[in-house]
């Protein structure tokens, strides 16, 4: 039988010895003084036991597609315009799934949230809320819909996954649109569990299993452990509230369904009857088909380079996938976003918006709430500047001219990192 503290009631009272701020003090001003993402990822990696940094942080296999991702975007040059006769300030706002957003970036809805930081989804809602834009909650979020909908009034899309039990996906689906979840995302990359070998070889299980291994790393990271220690246990809000994290490996392999196919997604749709987006797309062939079934989006996507290795970097295809559905179907793209230039460069070459995952974790992994915030006010202000300085004063004017503006150079050594980089968090290239 695995210990666990928090059946012993641990958290209740280390809850009335407020140490958090303490040992969280060197953090919250490491993330005020971030300059970029890479930043907030050092800080994330500092703060957060090993075993949950690097489930953030990993790739399926070998991590090719993880490295691929983030290079793909050194390969797309930024041809500006001069004189342009723009000035600030510059208007980033436009529609997502139809609602108006300030942003055309969000964090993409992400599972656990609570085991990076006790604040979880709610601190990645704030920060939605305070920039204006789209939310999105994961299907296997640690907050539930409820709540969510008292933080964010605005546009927010639900995440579900391919589940067996088609009336937990009624309840499921009921919840989100009395919660006032506008549209919905299906994610259909995730029929098999990824190869994630960093998971494996840290021993990751959610709890911890408090061996002699789990205990160094934890005794190593004071601020996450006793973040962790001294608030209640999460659970899966969403689908089951009296399904405990540590029964999630089981509940998601009963309830996963390979065999689901268009049929379904079709039947899916009729359910929810409202803007909804196939995620996880890297075919044209798929991305018409999901078009002509009745998604009224495409999510270009391969779950954060997670499941399979070697699959293609999502910017790759793009404007494959653009010119298969024609100009009029929303695309919204996600994967190796790390730049205010990677979004300026997805919108350009046929995104309508960008999800973004592991910037905003980082973040939250970092500092919480202030945390999710500065990774949105960094690639804000990276945006801002990127489409300034190529000339465009609107997101529709980057949409428009983007095919003249970003264009593809020959790969070349030029285009890598230097040895040092994997230490700024730079993951490809030269190391």
């Amino acid at each position: 039988m695995i210990f666990n503290p928090h059946k012993f009631g641990i958290h209740k009272l280390l809850k009335n010895i407020p140490l958090n701020g303490v040992f969280d003090a060197p953090y919250r001003a490491a993330v005020k003084k971030a300059v970029n993402i890479a930043d907030l990822r050092s800080i994330a990696k500092a703060r957060a036991h090993k075993m949950v940094f690097d489930y953030l942080d990993a790739g399926g296999d070998d991590e090719i597609t993880l490295r691929r991702q983030k290079d793909a975007y050194t390969q797309l040059e930024c041809h500006y315009k001069v004189l342009a006769g723009i000035k600030p300030p510059l208007d980033l706002s436009t529609k997502i799934f139809g609602m108006d957003v300030k942003l055309p970036f969000f964090g993409c809805p992400t599972a656990g949230n609570r085991m990076f930081h006790w604040e979880g989804e709610t601190a990645a809602a704030k920060a939605a809320q305070h920039h204006g834009t789209l939310y999105g909650l994961s299907s296997l979020a640690t907050t539930g819909i409820t709540e969510i909908g008292r933080l964010h009034d605005g546009p927010k899309v639900f995440q579900l996954y391919v589940w067996k039990d088609r009336e937990l996906v009624k309840d499921v689906i009921a919840q989100a649109k009395e919660g006032g979840f506008n549209s919905l995302a299906l994610t259909v990359d995730f029929t098999w569990y990824g190869n994630r070998e960093r998971d494996i070889r840290n021993d990751f299980s959610i709890p911890p299993k408090y061996n002699l291994k789990q205990t160094i790393g934890a005794i190593a990271k004071p601020a996450w452990t006793y973040d962790f220690l001294s608030h209640e246990p999460y659970s899966y809000a969403c689908i089951n509230k009296d399904v405990p994290a540590d029964s999630l490996a089981a509940f998601v392999n009963s309830q996963i369904a390979p065999e689901f196919d268009w049929k379904d997604a079709e039947w899916l749709l009729g359910e929810w009857n409202g803007p909804a987006a196939l995620k996880g797309v890297v075919r044209p062939d798929d991305a018409k088909r999901s078009v002509d079934l009745g998604f009224s989006s495409v999510w270009v996507s391969n779950h954060g380079a997670r499941q399979l290795d070697t699959s293609p970097a999502t910017i790759d295809v793009l404007p494959s996938i653009r010119a298969a559905v024609g100009p009029d179907v929303e695309i919204i793209l996600d994967g190796g976003v790390q730049r205010g230039t990677d979004i300026a460069k997805a919108l350009a070459l046929g995104a309508d918006s960008v999800g973004v995952g592991k910037a905003y974790l980082w973040g939250l992994a970092a500092g919480g709430t202030d945390g999710v915030i500065k990774a949105y006010d960094i690639l804000k202000v990276e945006l801002d500047r990127a489409m300034g300085l190529l000339g465009t004063a609107t997101v529709d004017d980057l949409k428009r001219e983007g095919p003249d503006l970003i264009k593809r150079r020959a790969p070349s050594v030029r285009d890598y990192p230097d040895r040092y980089a994997s230490e700024r968090g730079y993951g490809g290239g030269i190391v």
